[in-house]
């Protein structure tokens, strides 16, 4: 059968983050893509111009759609927006297999989610079987400053474990030196590092990464195994698009095969 994944985001109207970019990484994965849209997002390079996030019912709904039609293998979710589709999306994806980007600001620093969605999206930790904060996101789901080394991120990545994450993938895009992330689970810390790699062309990294560990589970990997391809797959992806020339602003990767 055909592997099959399904997202849970924001549309991107850029086409660079959000479900487009989650829906082409699964197809340079080999893995049919379905959607559920959270919220639709008006930006660009530039920037976010407005969100509009979809009543909480209509978000279900799509997912309901998906799930009793298709085999899910994985689920990717992103940009849940508020508090309302956070709720509704825990209860709609029970018993799927997750990966949870806790997304709330874009890469241009644009606040992509509500209030209230922090406590909403702690209460999804124990649901799902990965979640992948960058440091930001990671000190605001503990209420804390952001880590500054490696130290720092094991540290916090155990105390999300102790939230009820069952794993938890600390991305260290933002320090200094190599690029570092670090899979932390209750068997210990795996470390994944790679020379960084010179791109002003970044929009939706985390969403490549994290739609990419989707895709890898829905094709039969384990999750250590899943990471180290999806991490392999989102470098391929930013080398193919560091010489792309779209829009005035930071532009997209380009997942390819």
């Amino acid at each position: 059968m055909t592997p099959v994944a399904l997202t849970v985001a924001g549309s991107d109207s850029g086409g660079g983050a959000g479900v487009q970019a989650d829906l082409k990484t699964f197809a340079s994965l080999g893995v049919y893509g379905t959607c559920a849209i959270t919220a639709i997002t008006a930006q660009n390079t530039g920037g976010v111009r407005g969100v509009h996030p979809l009543p909480p019912e209509v978000v279900a709904a799509q997912i309901a759609a998906v799930r009793e039609d298709f085999e899910v293998g994985a689920v990717k979710m992103g940009m849940l927006a508020n508090a309302g589709i956070a709720a509704a999306v825990g209860t709609a994806l029970r018993g799927a297999r997750c990966v949870f980007d806790p997304v709330m600001a874009s890469s241009s620093g644009d606040a992509l989610a509500g209030e209230g969605f922090v406590a909403a999206a702690r209460a999804l930790l124990a649901q799902v079987e990965l979640v992948t904060p960058n440091l930001a996101e990671a000190a605001r789901l503990l209420d804390v400053a952001p880590a500054r080394d490696e130290e720092g991120m094991a540290e916090q990545g155990r105390a999300l474990l102790a939230l009820g994450a069952k794993a938890v993938l600390m991305k260290g895009g933002h320090l200094d030196g190599e690029a570092v992330d670090l899979l932390v689970t209750r068997d210990g810390v795996h470390r994944y590092a790679a020379p960084r790699i010179a791109s002003r062309n970044l929009h939706g990294t985390g969403c490549v990464l994290s739609s990419a560990i989707s895709a890898h589970l829905a094709l039969g990997y384990d999750l250590t195994q899943a990471v180290g391809r999806a991490k392999a797959f989102t470098r391929r992806a930013i080398e193919n698009g560091r010489d792309l020339a779209l829009g005035h602003g930071p532009g997209p990767l380009m997942p390819a095969p």
